[in-house]
Order: structure tokens, then C-alpha cells, then sequence
């Protein structure tokens, strides 16, 4: 790739501080990366709906991001239409190779617990981000492809200023990308920039060079030509299936054609109340259930969790254990539905949250909840979009854990996804690797409605951090009526594994000016972004929190003395 010093007039525009809110009346867009913003509200501007300019921004996102997201990855959509006053939820994730299973990621990788490797070939699921972009514009959109990634080409291949963020997290992942040097089919320096003075002789791009991606676009535009089947079936997928093969995987241009030729999955979201909201999620193999079930845990808690005063000690315990729960639930039942049934409806129903609920002490901390806790971070974009005419979208685009597995297929602009280390290897464990299989996923957009209307379009970034980072929004806008861009600006809380993976030491971290309590402190950690979009008499306020960096957190222990079950039985009244 080439890069070239940052021009003078483009220093201005580097996204080097929080975009902050501004209102407008007819279109909005919610993004923490301005460019990304700009491309969506070209799209509505150009006659476009809210999901024309949801595909553009993730387009966008692929290019400006790419440390996040891609063509590589998967995502995930709602769309609440207002004609109808419904929620439409779309899966864009893919699944695992037809010639895969468990024993074969054992044997190759020498794996002795239930744990799939991260950074493994064996980690890559067929990347399920161009279909869904494809499917969402057949199901709602109003312009053709080509029109829509017409924003994102042109960045790919004119150009733009690499934002801080963006620098720190492409060079911290730079020998990632380098480590395939030389390997068959994979492009070295197609995500780097060719530097002699640099290990192997690339490096990640510095902050305000101008970035171009011209492999990339040439993607975008076969894309824009042909559609779904021009990546999946022709050069692209050879190009994947090349190089998936060189590194000893199993993924074939057979699946990636298969892919493109499934029906979409346009499932019905799952819902519940709270606080005179209903609150939509994407159901299994989603986690976005997580979420759902522990509002349905805090909503019949005596007290309420928001008379103990906001992040009080108190406050944060019941979230806290809440969420915990929940994991404990979603973590072992969350699988794909063509292989394998959640219980949703149990899940959410009163009598089993009534039970979850009953296991919450108030002055005690559940012991260590392994199997069903956070056990790993990961990186994506999320981004809101509301047009003209009410409609709304909230989604989801990511490659899991940065670039991925950092393998960058060649002459195609963007690396492969390891989504598929969210599978286990577990034997009978519903979310166990089988061929052809989805696996759990942690990217959930989210959107609340009230007596039918738009209430609010929202996500967070951060992996197992969605979910918990969603109940905290929710409840510092339902509980303590704080305006959107306070919800989002509240210091929060996640459970476990952002440090080390596991939540085997019960630390959870916050943020540091969320409590005044004793604390050991870190190098400062990325806390995940936020992005929502309220709707309010019939005005529409972008607001987006990107987090990036803060001071450092505070880590909090508590003694725990009385065990939570790892996955009860939404069947047992016992909740065991």
C-alpha cells in the first residue's frame, strides 16, 4: 500500500476527538468515525433509505477500520420499519468449513481443554459481511449496490487520513499481518506499508498518512458489479480458499459458494419489556438473549437495582450478578438454531428469571462462574442510522479479534475473521464445532420501541462487552432519565476476561472515575464504544461515545462465597 504525509487541509478532518451530537430533523447517522458518518449521510442525502446508508457506512468502515472490520468478517442488522411499526433482524455470519469438527482442531492444534484457538486457520468462518450487505439491500434498500459502495471505492482508492485510534490499534496488531510473510496466496503489505526499515520490511500505516487500499476497492467494485456471487464464487473466494488451504484449513470454494446461495436468514427478532420499552435483540446463534435475560432478572429485583443510587456499590453488585447469570445461561445455550434449539422462550419467561433472580444475594458475590463468564475480548464497528421517513437501522460489522486471524488473502484488501473461536470443543455442548455450523456470536445491534414508535437504536463494541454495556445504557436512560449522550458518557462496568482471558481471579473492571474504592491501577485499556441514536418528537439525535483512550480502570474483587450454577435449567423451577 501506499501512503503519502498528511496533507495540511486533511489534519482538520483526522477523528482525533469525539464527534459529538449534533440534532437534525430529517436524516441522521451515528458513527465514531466521521468519515464512515459522511459516507452514509451522502447515501441519504442521494434519495437513499436507512439501510442503503447503513451498507455505506459499513462499507466505509471496511476501508477506514479495517483493524476492526471487513469484507472479511460478519454482521449483524435490525431494521425497525415504521410503516409497520415492526423490527426486522437480518444474520449476516457465517459458518465453519463442510470438512471440519472438533476432533480434526484437536488433533491439528494439539488442543488439550474445550477451548478453540484464537489466531488458528482452523478459527475462520466463511465471512458472512457481503451477503448480508447484499440480502439487507434486496430485503429494504432503494438504490443498487454499486451506488451505495460508491463512497467506500472512492476512499479505498483516493485515499484518507489514518485517525489516532486507528494507528494504535493497526500497529499493535502490525505483526500479526507480518507474521504470513512469504506464505502462499497472502498479502503481505496489502494491509501494511512497505518500509525497508521495518521488520520483514512493512509497517502499519502512522497517524495522518493517507492510507489507500486499491486491492480493496477493486473488490468493492466486483461486488458492485456482480453482487454476492461475484465474491463468493469467483476471484475472491478462489483467493480465500487459496490461502486457507496453504495454511492447513479446511475451507473450501465450495463453501463459499454455498454460502452465497443460502436463503437469508431474516429470523424474527426476540423482544422484551422493560421500563416501558420493548427491547429487540437478535436471537441465537446471537447473544444478544444475554442481554434480554438479565433485564428480565433486574426488572423484578427487590430493591430496584436504582434505588440504591447510580453505580453505587450496590448498584453495581445487582448489574453485576445480573449479568453474571445470564452469562452463566448464554454462554452454554446460545448455538445455531439449524443445529441445535435454544430454549428462548423458557429463557425469558417470569418463572425462570424469577429463579435466576432468587440466586442473587445482595450482600455476597456468587463464586467464579467459568463456563458461563466473558472469556475473551475482540474488536468492531457498530454503527445507527435513522432516514427520513423514521426508518431505523442499528448493526454490527466485525472481524471478532482485530484484523482477525491476520491472514489477508491476496489482491482483495482485507484479512479473514477467527470468529469461529467463539465454538467449544466440548462434547454434547450445544455450541460444540460441527461442519457446516454457525457459532456463538457477540456482536447484538439492539433497538427499543415504545406503544409501537421508535424509542432508541443502539450498540456498543467490545465482545462479550455488548450485552452488559447494552443493560447499563438502558438503565442509566429508563432508571435515571439521563439524556442519551449522559447514558453513553456514564463510566460502566465488564465482567471479567479483559485482561487475561478468563474471569478465574472474579475481577471486574471499571472505569476509573466510576467509584472511589481502593484500586490496583493498569495500562490504560480501550474501554468498548458506544453508538445510539434517540428518537424524540420526531427529531433524531446521533450520539457516540468513541472511549478511546481512558484513564485507567479500577479493579474490584469481591469474596465469593455462594456459587452460581454455571447453565441452569430454564426447564427447573430450582434453576439449576
Amino acid at each position: 500500500m501506499q501512503v503519502l504525509p498528511c496533507p495540511e487541509h486533511h489534519q482538520a478532518n483526522t477523528p482525533s476527538t469525539p464527534h459529538h451530537a449534533n440534532s437534525v430533523t430529517t436524516v441522521t447517522a451515528a458513527r465514531s468515525q466521521p468519515l464512515a458518518t459522511e459516507a452514509g449521510l451522502s447515501i441519504l442525502k442521494a434519495g437513499g433509505n436507512a439501510v442503503d446508508a447503513a451498507i455505506a457506512t459499513a462499507a466505509a468502515l471496511a476501508v477506514t477500520e479495517p483493524c476492526s472490520t471487513g469484507l472479511g468478517g460478519d454482521c449483524f442488522l435490525l431494521y425497525f420499519e415504521p410503516e409497520e411499526k415492526k423490527v426486522h433482524a437480518l444474520n449476516g455470519s457465517g459458518r465453519s468449513p463442510a470438512a471440519l469438527t472438533a476432533e480434526r482442531v484437536r488433533a491439528d492444534c494439539s488442543v488439550t481443554d474445550d477451548e478453540m484457538p484464537l489466531l488458528h486457520v482452523h478459527a475462520i468462518t466463511v465471512p458472512g459481511a457481503c451477503a448480508g450487505w447484499c440480502d439487507a439491500l434486496e430485503a429494504w434498500g432503494s438504490l443498487p449496490m454499486a451506488t451505495v459502495l460508491e463512497p467506500a471505492i472512492r476512499l479505498a482508492e483516493e485515499g484518507f487520513p489514518v485517525a489516532p485510534v486507528v494507528a494504535y490499534h493497526w500497529a499493535a496488531q502490525a505483526e500479526l499481518l507480518r507474521r504470513n510473510a512469504g506464505s502462499e496466496g497472502a498479502g503481505l503489505t496489502e494491509l501494511l506499508v512497505a518500509d525497508g526499515d521495518a521488520p520483514k520490511g512493512a509497517r502499519a500505516p502512522r497517524v495522518g498518512e493517507i492510507w489507500r487500499n486499491p486491492t480493496l476497492a477493486a473488490t468493492l467494485r466486483e461486488v458492485a458489479a456482480g453482487g454476492k456471487r461475484a465474491f463468493y464464487g469467483g476471484r475472491v473466494g478462489a483467493a480465500i480458499a487459496r490461502l486457507v488451504a496453504a495454511q492447513g484449513g479446511l475451507m473450501t470454494e465450495a463453501d463459499l459458494a454455498a454460502h452465497a446461495d443460502a436463503k437469508p436468514t431474516l429470523d424474527p427478532p426476540i423482544s422484551t419489556s422493560f421500563g416501558g420499552v420493548e427491547v429487540y435483540e437478535h436471537g441465537p446463534n446471537g447473544s444478544g438473549i444475554a442481554a434480554l435475560l438479565a433485564l428480565r432478572i433486574l426488572d423484578g429485583l427487590e430493591p430496584s437495582p436504582a434505588e440504591h443510587g447510580h453505580n453505587s456499590a450496590d448498584y453495581l453488585h445487582a448489574l453485576i450478578e445480573a449479568l453474571r447469570l445470564a452469562f452463566a445461561d448464554t454462554r452454554w445455550y446460545v448455538s445455531d438454531p439449524e443445529h441445535c434449539q435454544t430454549p428462548v422462550a423458557e429463557l425469558l419467561s417470569e418463572a425462570y428469571a424469577a429463579a435466576r433472580r432468587a440466586l442473587i444475594n445482595p450482600a455476597l458475590a456468587a463464586a467464579d462462574v467459568r463456563k458461563g463468564s466473558p472469556v475473551a475480548g475482540s474488536d468492531t464497528v457498530s454503527f445507527q442510522v435513522v432516514d427520513r421517513h423514521g426508518a431505523a437501522v442499528s448493526m454490527v460489522n466485525s472481524n471478532y479479534a482485530g484484523f482477525g486471524t491476520g491472514l489477508v488473502p491476496q489482491g482483495c484488501g482485507f484479512s479473514l475473521q477467527n470468529r469461529g473461536a467463539n465454538f467449544s470443543l466440548r462434547r454434547g455442548h450445544p455450541n460444540m464445532l460441527e461442519p457446516s455450523k454457525r457459532p456463538y456470536h457477540t456482536i447484538i445491534p439492539a433497538i427499543a420501541t415504545k406503544d409501537g414508535e421508535l424509542y432508541a437504536t443502539f450498540t456498543n463494541m467490545g465482545g462479550f462487552m455488548q450485552p452488559q454495556g447494552h443493560v447499563q445504557l438502558l438503565l442509566n436512560m429508563l432508571a435515571f432519565g439521563m439524556e442519551p449522550q449522559a447514558a453513553i458518557d456514564a463510566p460502566r462496568f465488564c465482567i471479567g476476561g479483559i485482561s487475561n482471558g478468563s474471569e478465574s481471579t472474579g475481577v471486574v473492571d471499571l472505569e476509573a472515575r466510576c467509584m472511589h474504592l481502593p484500586h490496583s491501577t493498569r495500562p490504560p485499556y480501550t474501554v468498548p464504544r458506544s453508538c445510539a441514536v434517540h428518537h424524540c418528537r420526531g427529531l433524531a439525535l446521533p450520539l457516540t461515545s468513541p472511549r478511546n483512550p481512558l484513564p485507567p480502570l479500577t479493579t474490584a474483587g469481591a469474596v465469593a462465597r455462594e456459587r452460581a450454577h454455571d447453565h441452569s435449567s430454564p426447564h427447573l423451577a430450582g434453576g439449576r
